[in-house]
């Protein structure tokens, strides 16, 4: 008797990768065992970039802060130890906001830490 397998599930499930692929070069995106190994490769690096991201960001923020409070003619530094002494908090993302779109309020906070 001949083996007896379900072709109906397997299928769809490599019509659900290949579906997922469409738009990458080459065999990438045709070619089912190329096709998983890079759709999963791309799990990994969408993993470890959402990490990345949150660094890269941190990092940008502090760039932003840094420049606003030396030309208020502070180190970021000595701003963040002056704020965290007066019991301002606020974060970097907004602080950064602040630096770059505000910097008569961003001058304002500035003020206030290095009265602490």
């Amino acid at each position: 008797m001949p083996r007896s397998v379900n072709h109906v599930a397997s299928r769809n499930r490599r019509k659900k990768i290949l579906k997922l692929t469409r738009g990458y070069f080459g065999a990438r995106k045709n070619v089912w065992t190329v096709a998983k190994n890079t759709w999963e490769k791309g799990l990994t690096y969408a993993f470890r970039d959402r990490k990345a991201k949150k660094r890269n960001f941190r990092a940008l923020w502090i760039q932003r802060i840094n420049a606003g409070a030396r030309l208020n003619g502070m180190s970021y530094s000595k701003l963040m130890g002056g704020l965290h002494k007066s019991g301002i908090e606020i974060n970097r993302k907004v602080l950064a906001d602040l630096a770059a779109n505000h910097p008569e309020a961003f001058a304002a906070i500035v003020e206030k830490a290095k009265n602490a």
